[in-house]
């Protein structure tokens, strides 16, 4: 095992972190206030989150070996952030957790939802992930209007680099990048601090009215904003992974970590194919210590959760975002590639990419939900004879 790391999936492990604490972090303290926690409590759930993860990813990837990462529920953090202050007890809260990841649970050990998932062409699918991981990407290189210079310079570092050291690509990004960052003035180091985290228990209570509003809204984008494009990042790399058991785990993972923060836990979506992609590593069957490189960071970050604030505002956030689109770049260019290599399946997978870049939200369902449903209704249609007598008919002649 120690033969297969190497300095490109440690640095992938590492970009994955990053980009996992910076994607919904800013939610994760809005949520845990909007529900009443106090600076003790918002600090438990950081840490535990973290820890969590770092858990569910080293474990099975060390055992497997294969790069299973984990992460928390963003879309569930959006939804617990725009509730409304006193609408629920913090406890209430952390009973409809238990409940959510009993679900969870329920639905990965029962196979149906990798049932579900096997029902769904793979056009579609590298749609779905191109989709989630191209408004990324296209964030990224959005913030050349407030950091024009450091998105110029880093991304030609990876022009350059990629071409002679692809491995290496994203390793210079994150040296060059910190350096014109720390020249420029943009490092700020003045909340810096070092503290170990404390865990803080909170206890339970079982509300029908918080678990309909919390708990049913937070199954349902967790397993369709998240688990879903996971498995696609999964499938798309050509990992036969134990899909139904790891989201039976994350559910049992988010059961036990609920009463001290760990809100939902499920298959990461955004920062998995930055250890499962080339990038990390030209040997597919390496590339799973990039994932075990991640799940160390997470582990070690979740130890001073209460720093982590401090470290996250420390960097421009310009920098992180180039860095994971850099990173996710050559990700999309695969799944668009194999979105349209079918001609059979193409529109309904223009379909789905469409719709799940547009960042559409219905009911509180994000757009990867949408985007996987508006491609089956497409693919549905397209292939039904129904419409055929509405196609005029060739008369042989002319």
């Amino acid at each position: 095992m120690i033969r297969d790391f190497s300095a490109s999936t440690v640095t992938a492990g590492f970009v994955a972190a990053l980009v996992g604490l910076t994607s919904g972090i800013t939610l994760l303290f809005e949520a845990a206030r909007t529900l009443g926690a106090d600076n003790a409590q918002i600090a438990s759930w950081v840490a535990v989150l973290l820890v969590g993860m770092g858990v569910l990813t080293l474990i099975p990837s060390t055992i497997l070996r294969i790069p299973m990462m984990v992460a928390f529920s963003a879309p569930g953090a959006a939804i617990l952030a725009t509730l409304q202050p006193g609408d629920y007890q913090l406890s209430d809260a952390i009973g409809a957790f238990i409940v959510c990841g009993f679900a969870m649970a329920v639905a990965g050990f029962s196979r149906f939802f990798e049932r579900v998932m096997n029902r769904i062409p793979v056009p579609l699918v590298s749609a779905l992930l191109g989709g989630v991981l191209a408004r990324f990407v296209i964030s990224g290189f959005a913030d050349a209007k407030t950091a024009p210079w450091l998105i110029v310079i880093t991304t030609l570092t990876y022009m350059t680099v990629r071409r002679v050291a692809p491995r290496y690509a994203i390793v210079a990004v994150l040296l060059v990048g910190g350096a014109t960052a720390a020249l420029s003035g943009s490092v700020q180091t003045e909340e810096l601090s070092l503290a170990l985290a404390r865990p803080v228990f909170m206890a339970p209570s079982f509300d029908v009215a918080a678990i309909l509003g919390i708990g049913v809204p937070l199954f349902i984008v967790t397993m369709a904003g998240q688990n879903l494009p996971g498995v696609a990042a999964l499938r798309q790399a050509g990992y036969d992974a134990p899909i139904s058991n790891m989201i039976g785990t994350t559910g049992v993972g988010t059961m036990a970590l609920a009463p001290f923060g760990g809100f939902a836990f499920n298959l990461s979506a955004v920062a998995a194919p930055l250890c499962l992609e080339a990038p990390a590593h030209e040997d597919p069957s390496r590339r799973y210590t990039a994932a075990i490189s991640n799940g160390g960071f997470y582990l070690l970050a979740g130890l001073f959760g209460t720093s982590i604030t401090g470290l996250l505002n420390a960097v421009p956030i310009e920098l992180v975002h180039i860095v994971a689109a850099l990173a996710l770049l050559p990700t999309v260019g695969n799944s668009l590639a194999n979105a349209v290599r079918d001609e059979t399946h193409r529109e309904a997978a223009m379909f789905t990419f469409v719709v799940t870049i547009s960042g559409v939200s219905v009911a509180k369902i994000g757009s990867p939900f949408w985007g996987a449903l508006a491609g089956v209704v497409a693919m549905a249609v397209a292939s039904t004879g129904a419409f055929d007598r509405l196609r005029p008919r060739r008369t042989g002649r002319g």
